[in-house]
């Protein structure tokens, strides 16, 4: 087992978590589709057109062999993503919303048979940087993408005031997503072999999650002692918090800390985006 924990295997929820996302634009007015969201800048209809980047990138990259556009000069990975997102968003504005519906509906089975294709425990055709330095699993990328897709759904949501895709079913695995970067959030605190810091989310969807320090590093573990520090959150901060919809002071306001504060204070600095 690798520090970020067992196999997650979200493969069969992708389809669910878009039928979610279809019948929720399809129930959008004209004004809806242009509501401001969290995310700078964008809008309901600029979020979607992301969203369709995202799946037109990774079908051209992992079914096609395409590496589409480079990195340009020195450019790191967050301006590079933060530009080449950009370009895409202000192309798809020339794009109606029915037309990005249908190229969703008709990409999103193409997209399901390609993690098909994909050995879990084989090498990420996208490393995930925020859960850590050097190679990822498959089953993480995998799974890195199944919350991009579920979490701009809620700002969507949020944007228009529409609850939903929220059952326990389809956000536990989005909080199992995120708490795997628990290794590299606690990175800079060293600790005695064997300390251990669990993370409970409440709610139907949450449980409890731990990290144990073992072999000079942290690595996800089942919880099996008096833990250092234990945070406990609500599933709707967590996974906020872990893609910067609130801050880092509000979430540890929100949060219950005991223990450790530095452990606490480095699991209240989860991200799991790419900042």
């Amino acid at each position: 087992m690798t520090m970020f924990g067992p196999v997650l295997d979200v493969r069969p929820l992708f389809g669910q978590e878009r039928e979610e996302l279809l019948a929720l634009l399809r129930s959008l007015s004209a004004e809806d589709w242009s509501r401001e969201t969290v995310c700078p800048g964008w809008d309901v209809h600029d979020i979607v057109g992301h969203v369709l980047n995202d799946y037109v990138r990774r079908i051209s990259g992992g079914r096609d062999g395409f590496g589409g556009a480079v990195f340009a000069n020195d450019e790191t990975l967050p301006r590079y993503l933060a530009r080449v997102n950009d370009e895409f968003v202000r192309a798809a504005r020339q794009l109606s919303p029915e037309l990005m519906i249908e190229l969703l509906a008709h990409l999103g089975p193409e997209l399901d048979r390609l993690w098909t294709g994909f050995d879990l425990t084989g090498p990420a055709a996208l490393d995930v940087s925020w859960a850590g330095p050097g190679p990822s699993p498959a089953w993480l990328d995998i799974a890195r993408e199944y919350t991009e897709f579920w979490v701009h759904q809620q700002q969507i949501r949020d944007a228009v005031g529409r609850p939903g895709a929220d059952g326990p079913e389809l956000v536990r695995p989005v909080l199992d997503t995120f708490l795997r970067g628990l290794p590299h959030a606690l990175s800079e605190v060293a600790r005695p072999h064997g300390t251990e810091v669990h993370v409970v989310v409440t709610g139907p969807p949450g449980g409890t999650w731990c990290a144990a320090f073992d072999e000079g590093g942290w690595r996800m573990a089942e919880p099996g002692g008096e833990p250092a520090a234990t945070v406990t959150v609500r599933p709707d901060d967590l996974w906020r918090l872990a893609t910067r919809g609130i801050t880092v002071t509000e979430a540890r306001r929100r949060a219950d800390a005991q223990g450790d504060p530095a452990l606490s204070h480095a699991v209240t600095s989860l991200l799991a985006v790419v900042a």
